[in-house]
């Protein structure tokens, strides 16, 4: 029997609720709806007054679970869309990344961001957002990209005393599935070696690992090893994972499926060349969704983000140099 990523994600809410009375989920139409995905479909039931639904106000949102988190409580707040998260920002950066800085009282709430484009999605319902949180410090920023992280890394960001934003991939939601729900897991801030290589590293996170993989497949069949690292985490980033690839391979491609500027894919560029420099052989790339809002038509939209054809073209390039 499989599980989705959408179904590990509510198997770890499920066990979250069953565990630690001190947990409650808040978002809008979580209760009797499920949610906007189903994320949360019949924990209302199983948890009577712990699955609540919120009125449409994402402000209104954090600033609650910020006064919960404050009074000891663990709160799992669900975005309908990681976009609409911006309407909270002020919370979210303001009030739960510092609270802890200003007054040694932790401040252990989970937001949960449906990340990501999908075909048809367009510009209001599509973005990632990961780059942008983890600008600020007191924030951990979870980027999970297979059915087992989403649920391990989903229990131990409600388990910490630190905010943390938790950006899963709505692609990934129904494409993707796992035999089982793990026994163990890596802990949250330890980046993976989805792939062995020789020849290239290729460094991304979320939904872009399986078009990163693909596009080590495709290029195996040419004779080019290249290593794949899912970074799992981008705030904190395991920069030790990535120069320890790097020192093996001596080039780095960096693939990430938000916008360009200042986003994950230029910070590991940036401490990869000031720590590792000597190591690279070629002038380190990376490859982003097109500087646009993205766009509904889904040719478009195609074209707009990075795909396994697009990840090629670049590394052969890079293999070039």
């Amino acid at each position: 029997m499989s599980i989705t990523y959408l179904e590990a994600i509510r198997e770890a809410q499920a066990y979250l609720l069953r565990n630690d009375p001190s947990v409650y989920i808040y978002g809008q139409d979580v209760g009797a709806f499920g949610g906007a995905f189903k994320a949360t479909k019949n924990l209302a039931k199983e948890f009577p007054g712990r699955v609540i639904d919120a009125p449409i106000s994402e402000d209104a949102m954090v600033g609650s679970a910020v006064g919960a988190a404050i009074e000891g409580l663990r709160p799992i707040i669900e975005m309908q869309f990681a976009d609409f998260s911006t309407v909270g920002f002020n919370q979210v950066v303001n009030q739960a990344a510092t609270l802890f800085w200003r007054t040694e009282v932790p401040c252990p709430l989970t937001l949960r961001l449906p990340s990501g484009g999908t075909s048809g999605g367009g510009p209001f319902h599509s973005q990632c957002l990961e780059s942008i949180y983890a600008r600020f410090p007191g924030l951990i920023v979870c980027t999970p990209a297979t059915v087992e992280d989403a649920y391990s890394m989903l229990i131990e960001s409600v388990m910490l005393n630190d905010p943390v934003i938790f950006c899963e991939h709505k692609y990934l939601y129904f494409h993707l599935k796992a035999d089982s729900l793990p026994q163990e897991a890596l802990p949250i801030g330890k980046a993976r070696i989805a792939r062995e290589g020789r020849d290239m590293t290729i460094v991304t996170y979320s939904a872009m690992l399986h078009e990163c993989l693909e596009a080590a497949a495709e290029m195996a069949q040419d004779g080019a090893e290249i290593e794949v690292v899912d970074l799992r985490t981008v705030k904190p980033i395991d920069t030790d994972t990535i120069i320890a690839s790097v020192a093996r391979t001596g080039r780095l491609l960096c693939v990430a499926e938000e916008w360009p500027w200042g986003g994950v894919n230029a910070e590991v560029i940036s401490r990869v060349v000031a720590e590792g420099f000597n190591l690279l052989d070629a002038p380190p790339q990376r490859i982003n969704a097109k500087d646009t809002p993205i766009p509904y038509h889904p040719d478009l939209w195609s074209v707009h983000r990075p795909t396994a054809q697009s990840i090629v073209a670049t590394a052969r390039q890079l293999l070039r140099n």
